[in-house]
């Protein structure tokens, strides 16, 4: 047996260790390294006598290791290897070279003995010290902190010691701040045993991938130019071979650099690199709609929906149709996936209103239309390419204003045409959705039917999303220009103003469920059995009371058909339906009807709209021309706000016959032994439902994929919620926290007083409900509902609440336009409420002002 082992004896290279193996690779670089051997961790064991052995069978290291000594084939195997690295008897350098040493994940830095400037005649028993560290308290302890399993006796590097004027480390990338592009080099005079020990911390020396020193001492420097050159040269080097930037120890000797040893920096791969492509992530607008973890179905189909949508946007707003097709790759990241959460990708989103005529001229005006809550500076969007205010040209200025004039125009056009473009897309989608593929219903088609049955709904109805758009576009305008005229000619402060005149509009869909809740409940509650049972009863014996009450049934099933798609996070495809469980809503009903209160919602929104015509009236008189301007913008506020509610529930039903679509293949797939359960079928992405059955797939191991995906979006769930805005450098998923930037402070000095948006008038003391999931929840009639963040879902829970509070949304968001609608006070975007109070305390809350007091 071999006990010595050098680059050549490649065939022990697993007993080489770590520094020992590393080396072995790089000499073959014709790197300048000094000689070395490795004494291999056979040595030890051959080195044991028999009694020796059966101690350490039994666990007793201790004592083994005190006893050790080699045996005279090992010592003399190192004399003569001794003989040959130094012949005329110079010292050498004696570290240890442990298997799994100096790796990527552990360096075990310090934990092993290491000498330097050690006697020919003294290395044997170095050898043996080395290896009693391998077992010391010290590395006992680090093995069991890192659970890396017993110790096991450690290689041993012996190498001629350079006689070194200068020494030190450096590293192929910052292993502070994670830069991958920046090279640290420290430097000791002397050997560097000093500064690897931390005893001393020289002097430091950083340059960049171009080689130019971006810092170094104001001192005498040790390092001149020339040697700064070989060092970053040679790291470099070493970090190309290993793939992976490396931590290396060097000496200088008679103006040669030497590399003693390198190991991969431990830990890089848990820091994202700072000078990485810039992304910044927020939820605050799309939470409403895409809550929690969201499936991989539901964010590829969003995804695509956003990007063609938004496209649409620019080329209806009049930019150019080469400038949208070079910016392909801004639309396709519209929104992105974390940690199974979507958020906006507010870069992108800046970059397509960059693309906008009279950006440069109106930005802030955009920001608030797009609701963007806290503006990016003008430092990060130049960093992206995008020219702010202050570096534009005057031309250039002038130029996009007019080019903002030509929009104008087309926008005038538009809004002359957008009730006929209205009435064109209800026609369509009642056309696309109301036809049948072949004749024939959605689960009597094939797979390859139901696919192609998607790509015509894409087509027809995805692809040309005209008029939402446009309504929208201009609901934010009225919107904001109703809200400016209220404040500057009402002299209105509170905000709330707007808010009442376009309550109590009428013909808003969003507000129907609630009214027919409340309908429903006032039949059930002529029956005090069928209301004990809506309370109680399971579904089948719900059902079974329903038979024998045909009034009762005949409005749920009407309820059934109209709004059977609005449920729980309607937008996300693998939320149940109602179809699937009606419980919430017979469970509301059933409450609602034992509490005997209803809402008279119509009259408390037309007696706030009143009220605020009254103040109008008196504020600007009931003629004139600023009366007759604000009347104008008061009717196209409450046309588009009402059209942006309908419209939107118009999605609900598009995106209800995609969930059909998906599911019934979901089913073909089960049926074909291609999937084990049909709600598999939500975590496959469009592309590989659609090519799968196409022939366009990379993978066919569906199965495999849905195993891959269950079991990490199990671990989302898991982990719970991440920041709502934050900033990733580089690649997205590697090293990014996803935590806010800031340290969140509290929002209030009282702690039982809270601020938010008041969006319906009326003060309410009551006792609060906080639901997470409104899902098996219910409501007491009279308590406050209390939740992070509502949807069309939760519309069933509001004929039973006399208050809202929302942590998040704004003035247009769906909680807020449905409690102005139905009268109930309502305040939204109040920080932390959900947290702060708890279920059964008592509130004052005032939907005007915004505060709640506990």
């Amino acid at each position: 047996m071999t006990y010595i082992l050098t680059a050549h004896t490649t065939m022990h290279s697993q007993e080489l260790g770590g520094k020992g193996a590393a080396l072995a690779q790089l000499q073959a670089l014709c790197l300048p390294i000094p000689e070395w051997f490795v004494v291999s961790p056979s040595a030890f064991y051959d080195s044991l006598t028999e009694e020796q052995q059966e101690v350490l069978a039994t666990g007793t290291i201790c004592q083994v290791i005190a006893a050790l000594h080699l045996n005279h084939k090992v010592k003399a195997e190192l004399a003569q290897a001794l003989n040959q690295l130094s012949p005329h008897g110079e010292p050498v350098a004696v570290r240890s070279s442990a298997v799994d040493e100096d790796g990527a994940d552990y360096s075990f830095a310090g934990q092993l003995e290491s000498f330097l400037f050690v006697p020919v005649e003294e290395v044997a028993d170095r050898v043996v010290e080395v290896w009693r560290s391998g077992f010391g308290d010290r590395l006992l302890a680090y093995r069991q902190q890192h659970n890396l399993g017993n110790p096991k006796p450690p290689a041993v590097l012996v190498q001629r010691m350079v006689n070194a004027e200068v020494a030190g480390v450096a590293f192929g990338a910052d292993p502070v701040t994670g830069q991958r592009g920046v090279t640290v080099i420290s430097a000791v005079a002397g050997v560097g045993d000093a500064l690897v020990s931390g005893e001393v911390d020289g002097q430091t020396y950083r340059s960049d991938r171009q080689g130019t020193v971006i810092s170094s001492p104001t001192d005498t420097p040790l390092l001149n130019r020339e040697t700064l050159k070989q060092i970053t040269a040679l790291v470099r080097q070493v970090g190309a071979h290993f793939g992976r930037p490396q931590d290396i120890e060097w000496a200088l000797e008679n103006h040669q650099v030497y590399l003693l040893q390198a190991r991969p920096i431990t830990g890089l791969a848990k820091q994202p690199d700072p000078d990485g492509q810039l992304n910044l992530w927020d939820n605050s607008n799309i939470s409403e709609s895409y809550s929690g973890v969201t499936t991989p179905l539901t964010f590829s189909f969003a995804r695509r929906a956003y990007e063609e949508v938004y496209r649409q946007f620019c080329l209806l707003m009049g930019v150019d149709k080469t400038v949208v097709e070079n910016n392909d790759q801004t639309f396709n990241r519209m929104i992105g996936l974390v940690q199974g959460r979507v958020y906006y990708n507010l870069l992108s989103w800046y970059k397509v209103l960059s693309l906008l005529p009279g950006f440069q001229v109106n930005r802030r005006f955009m920001e608030q239309m797009m609701g963007v809550k806290e503006p990016i500076s003008d430092d990060i969007l130049e960093s992206i390419g995008i020219q702010t205010q202050k570096k534009v040209a005057l031309s250039v200025r002038i130029l996009d204003g007019l080019r903002l004039l030509g929009t104008v125009a087309g926008l005038g056009l538009n809004f002359i045409l957008l009730p006929d473009k209205v009435k064109h897309f209800y026609q369509r989608l009642a056309q696309v959705l109301g036809q049948k593929f072949k004749g024939l219903d959605l689960q009597d088609l094939r797979a390859d039917e139901l696919v192609a049955h998607y790509r015509d709904l894409e087509r027809q109805l995805l692809r040309s999303w005209d008029a939402p758009l446009i309504n929208d576009f201009f609901a934010m305008i009225f919107y904001g220009i109703l809200q400016k005229l209220c404040q500057s000619w009402c002299k209105e402060s509170g905000g709330m103003l707007q808010n009442d005149l376009i309550s109590g509009e009428g013909g808003m869909i969003s507000a129907e469920p609630a009214m027919r809740v409340k309908e429903l409940a006032g039949l059930v509650a002529k029956d005090g059995e069928l209301t004990q049972v809506f309370c109680e009863g399971e579904l089948g014996v719900i059902f079974s009371h329903l038979e024998k009450c045909p009034e009762v049934a005949q409005k749920y099933e009407a309820y059934l058909e109209k709004f059977g798609d609005r449920c729980l996070g309607e937008l996300k495809l693998e939320s149940p339906t109602l179809f699937d469980n009606p419980l919430l809503l017979l469970r509301s009903v059933g409450q609602l009807a034992k509490s005997g209160k209803t809402l008279d919602s119509v009259s408390v929104s037309a007696k706030l709209r009143q009220a605020a015509e009254a103040k109008i009236g008196k504020n600007l008189g009931h003629f004139g021309l600023k009366r007759s301007l604000f009347d104008w913008v008061l009717y196209n506020a409450r046309e588009r706000v009402r059209d942006r509610e309908n419209l939107r529930f118009e999605r609900t039903r598009l995106f209800g016959h995609v969930r059909r679509i998906f599911v019934e293949l979901g089913k073909r797939f089960v049926s074909l032994d291609l999937l084990d359960d049909d709600r598999d079928i939500f975590y496959l992405e469009v592309n590989e439902i659609l090519g799968f059955v196409e022939g366009t797939n990379t993978c066919t191991n569906l199965p495999g994929l849905v195993e891959l995906r269950k079991a990490e979006f199990a671990e989302y769930e898991k982990n719970g919620e991440i920041g709502d805005r934050f900033e990733t450098r580089g690649i997205v998923y590697q090293g990014n926290r996803f935590q806010e930037n800031q340290t969140p402070v509290a929002p209030f000095d009282n702690p039982d007083t809270l601020q938010g948006l008041g969006c319906c008038p009326g003060i309410v003391e009551a006792q609060v409900r906080v639901i997470t999931n409104p899902e098996n929840a219910i409501l007491e009639p009279g308590s406050i509902l209390v939740a992070e963040r509502t949807d069309p879902g939760w519309i069933m829970l509001f004929p039973a609440a006399s208050g809202v509070l929302v942590e998040r949304g704004s003035l247009l968001s769906h909680s807020a336009i449905v409690a102005r609608e139905m009268g109930i006070p309502a305040i939204v975007s109040i920080p932390g409420v959900t947290r702060s109070l708890k279920d059964g305390d008592w509130v004052k809350m005032d939907g005007s002002t915004g505060t709640v007091e506990r």
